[in-house]
């Protein structure tokens, strides 16, 4: 019997046609591990159990139809067809449908984005901004023909009749409305001239809702500038929108009126307003009357004359106190001034002279001399007594010894 001789390729190719003919369409259970992503889109991961693991490969068409992120620990259920992957001889799971086990696939991509934009602060209270309290431009982010418009544009219309109103249509729900949604926020920014946005839609399923659970909208009613009402579904539905915008409200009806106050409160308020202004005004006027009254009925007003009659006496009596103390101030300085005299006197050089002593001046710069060499034989001399001078000149200078004391 001749024997045949496989080549590695034959032997790889075989089992892989029986793989795929024997598992097709299989559905396999399993926890996630090992989630690597590349730049094509293409991810490779693992499944397993308690026992073993299986290789997977999800191609990027299918990766970017899953709604939720595929993360190591996540328990799946997975639907797809076993292969050989021929160059390194190694079969592989090919999944292309992949759902959580024990919550949906929406549900789970709910949390996960939820749990995202939380640990990024989109939720955080400090960012909300403050609703304006009378707008005059309203934008609505919708449907054209949903209900939610219809209710919104009946409630304005009750409460405010000539608020102004822009509407950017968008589809709500199916592929791509999240990317219309908030394409339209954007818009609205740029537009600038709108006080207050309302991002609304009727009730639905979750899978009616979830183009408002999308990254986009979110991250685009986190960036607007213009403060956002969210009003999605019914009371019992929430989405990633309510937990983003500025306002949650359960109901478009709810967002139209919360978003402006009735007229005719607003009108009740000011004439409420007005009415007590009035009232204050009125009892100012009274009070001062009242005032005016009192001062009128005063002393000071009724016999003015005498007042000024007893200022004019305090002004006299001020005036000789203030007099009686000038004098004595003038008595103590002057007795001051006479004793400061005395001692000038007592010190004056002229005192001395008026006892026979005279002072020689050196002529022409008159200053005294003191010693008999100060002056020279012929020099003319200022002799000054206690009362009047005379000039002469000097025929002889006589030195005693004691010149030099």
């Amino acid at each position: 019997m001749k024997r045949h001789i496989y080549t590695v390729s034959e032997v790889t190719r075989s089992i892989k046609r029986l793989l795929e003919e024997g598992f097709a369409q299989i559905w396999v259970e399993g926890e996630v591990s090992g989630v690597s992503p590349i730049s094509t889109g293409t991810v490779f991961f693992t499944v397993k159990d308690e026992k073993a693991q299986l290789k997977c490969v999800i191609f990027a068409n299918t990766a970017a139809s899953l709604k939720f992120k595929l993360k190591t620990g996540l328990k799946v259920i997975c639907f797809g067809k076993i292969s050989v992957f021929e160059r390194d001889g190694r079969y592989q799971f090919y999944p292309e449908i992949i759902e959580p086990r024990g919550v949906g696939a929406l549900q789970l991509a709910f949390e996960q984005l939820k749990e995202q934009l939380a640990r990024e602060g989109l939720f955080e209270q400090e960012h909300k901004k403050p609703l304006p309290f009378l707008p005059q431009r309203i934008g609505i982010v919708t449907s054209p023909t949903g209900a939610a418009i219809r209710d919104i544009l009946q409630v304005l219309k009750r409460r405010f009749a000539n608020l102004s109103i822009i509407l950017n249509p968008v589809r709500v729900q199916g592929e791509g409305s999240g990317v219309e949604i908030a394409r339209a926020i954007d818009e609205f920014n740029h537009f600038g001239r709108v006080d207050v946005l309302i991002v609304t839609r009727g009730g639905g399923s979750l899978e009616d809702l979830w183009a408002f659970n999308e990254e986009t909208v979110a991250r685009a009613i986190y960036r607007s500038r213009i403060p956002v009402i969210s009003a999605v579904g019914h009371e019992i539905d929430y989405t990633i929108s309510d937990f983003v915008a500025d306002l949650r409200v359960p109901t478009p009806s709810a967002a139209a009126e919360q978003v402006i106050t009735h007229k005719q409160e607003l009108l009740d308020r000011i004439d409420n307003l007005y009415s007590r202004a009035k009232a204050a005004v009125f009892n100012k006027i009274e009070l001062l009357e009242h005032k005016l009254r009192a001062f009128r009925e005063r002393y000071v007003f009724r016999e003015p004359t005498d007042l000024i009659r007893q200022h004019k006496l305090r002004i006299d009596e001020l005036v000789s106190i203030l007099d009686l103390k000038v004098k004595h101030l003038a008595e103590i300085y002057q007795e001051r001034y006479n004793v400061l005299t005395g001692r000038l006197q007592a010190l004056s050089p002229l005192n001395i002279l008026s006892r026979g002593y005279s002072i020689t001046l050196r002529l022409p710069e008159e200053g005294v001399i003191k010693k008999a060499r100060a002056v020279k034989v012929g020099s003319r001399v200022k002799t000054r007594l206690a009362r009047g001078s005379f000039i002469s000149k000097v025929e002889e200078i006589l030195e005693d010894g004691r010149d030099e004391v």
